[in-house]
Order: structure tokens, then C-alpha cells, then sequence
């Protein structure tokens, strides 16, 4: 399989790709945990159906030390019990943030409240970006079709 334009290769994209992996940067040094921004990227993709950043951040995720159960158990958080109140919360906004087309009220002041819950403004500000930027990488990559399965952690910086 191969992708139907090779983002990487391009002029245009390439250098898209470096502003929003400098914009990337800015929320991976965050106070947001770290676990919890491979989480809600994992979530992301899930819905949006990407493999390439599916395969990238679970594998991320994983070398990182989260653990397999966890991460089996991101599309069924709501049920999972391994997951801490902060850490749902970030979830859900996820979801709801995401799925923005499907839900006529966008995302609700119930999971606003209790992301604000356990987040301060800062955290709150990169859990924001950092949803909007998972979406800009999945919309990407389903777009072009990106192949996925051959991310080694760390590959790309």
C-alpha cells in the first residue's frame, strides 16, 4: 500500500508538516501528563480511524512504559477501570471535541466543567490544542491514506 501523495516527500506538505510538529512541541513540553497526550491521541485516531497515528502512539505510549491493558482499553474507557477521574475527563473531551460534526451542541459544558476539573488553564489550553492538532494529523493522513505499521518510536525525532 502506498499513500496517495507522499506527504513527506512534497515541498508544500513538508513544510506544513514542520510548522505543525514546531506547534506539536509546544504541547508535548506542556504540563499536560504526557500519558495522558498519548491517551487523548490514541482516542483521537481511534474515532477518526487512522492507522498511522494509531501505530505511532500506542507504540509511543507503550515504549514509554503504559501498560497493554490500558491501551486495549482506550475505546472502552468509559467501562475500564484503569483509567484515573483526570484522565476520563481528558477523554471525553476528546471525544466530544472530535466527533464536533456528529454532536449538534459541540462539546458540552458538563465535560468542559469536568476537564476544568482537574486541569489547570494551562494544561486546559494544550488539552485543547492538542486535541485540535491529533484531528489535523488524522484528517491528513485518512486523507492521503497513509500506510501504517512500520513506526519505531523515536523515528521522527
Amino acid at each position: 500500500m502506498e499513500a496517495r501523495l507522499n506527504l513527506f516527500g512534497n515541498a508544500l506538505a513538508a513544510t506544513f508538516l514542520r510548522q505543525i510538529n514546531a506547534a506539536g512541541k509546544t504541547v508535548s513540553d506542556s504540563p499536560l501528563p504526557a500519558s495522558t497526550q498519548e491517551l487523548v491521541k490514541i482516542r483521537a485516531s481511534q474515532i477518526n480511524g487512522c492507522g498511522f497515528c494509531l501505530d505511532m502512539h500506542t507504540k509511543d505510549a507503550a515504549h514509554a512504559g503504559e501498560t497493554a491493558v490500558r491501551l486495549n482499553m482506550v475505546a472502552a474507557w468509559r467501562e475500564a477501570k484503569v483509567f484515573t477521574e483526570a484522565e476520563r475527563a481528558a477523554l471525553e473531551l476528546a471525544e466530544q471535541g472530535t466527533r464536533l460534526a456528529d454532536a449538534a451542541g459541540g462539546v458540552t459544558d458538563e465535560a468542559w466543567a469536568n476537564a476544568a476539573k482537574h486541569y489547570d488553564e494551562d494544561q486546559l489550553a494544550a488539552l485543547v490544542t492538542l486535541i485540535a492538532m491529533i484531528n489535523a494529523y488524522n484528517r491528513l493522513n485518512v486523507i492521503v491514506q497513509q500506510p501504517a505499521g512500520d513506526y519505531e518510536p523515536g523515528m521522527f525525532g
